[in-house]
């Protein structure tokens, strides 16, 4: 494990031929799903580079102007509130950079997953369906569609085909499963693979739903 100044950096062997992208939630940071690492993992897994990225601090209206890391301002927990046009197309833009730089370090576009939780599960969903190359799989826990009447004119074609998973736990007080539920729903409507799965929880990650995550990646590369 390695960390600098703008991410946690994971590697599961030598020389990775796949990656994983992961981007925390609001006010959390890069180290917040580094412990998923050994819970997630398979023996027969090719080597993984796991890399989580610290969002940048800036002042969040819902909590105040509360500086803190955040992908995008959230001014409210209604559907209006969640759109900070300007902030999430920064933020996707920074996470396409990102993508590009995991290619550099020679792993393919088809290999690497990009997921998130929460506020980061929105970035990931934003991000990975605007993106100019195919990617292996998009993966949004606990988290919702954002720019969602923007999302059918904006889709990138090379990632039409790419599957994506959406969580979401039933018991949420912070995104309500029907943001989930939408969600799934949206891309459905456009004819993504979306597999959509509700879990006995609050805003947060349990067992069961690792080992669909597990299960999903596994599908990639076997």
């Amino acid at each position: 494990m390695s960390a600098s100044a703008d991410a946690v950096i994971v590697n599961t062997g030598a020389k990775p031929s796949w990656a994983v992208l992961w981007l925390h939630g609001l006010g959390a940071d890069g180290h917040d799903f580094e412990p998923i690492v050994p819970e997630l993992i398979a023996k027969d897994w090719p080597a993984v580079r796991f890399m989580f990225p610290h969002a940048p601090v800036q002042r969040v209206t819902l909590n105040g102007g509360a500086a803190m890391r955040a992908w995008y301002d959230i001014k409210s927990l209604d559907r209006e509130g969640l759109q900070d046009d300007v902030g999430i197309r920064k933020s996707v833009a920074s996470v396409s950079a990102m993508l590009d730089a995991l290619q550099n370090e020679d792993i393919a576009s088809e290999r690497i997953f990009l997921a998130g939780f929460s506020q980061g599960g929105a970035i990931a969903l934003a991000a990975g369906l605007r993106y100019a190359k195919p990617l292996a799989g998009i993966l949004a826990l606990s988290s919702y569609l954002p720019l969602t009447a923007q999302t059918a004119t904006e889709v990138a074609k090379a990632n039409r085909n790419t599957p994506v998973f959406i969580a979401h736990g039933s018991m949420d007080p912070v995104v309500a499963l029907a943001f989930g539920e939408a969600s799934a729903k949206a891309l459905s409507a456009l004819d993504y693979a979306v597999q959509f799965k509700r879990y006995p929880m609050p805003h947060s990650v349990c067992a069961e739903e690792i080992a669909d995550i597990r299960a999903f990646m596994e599908k990639r590369w076997k």
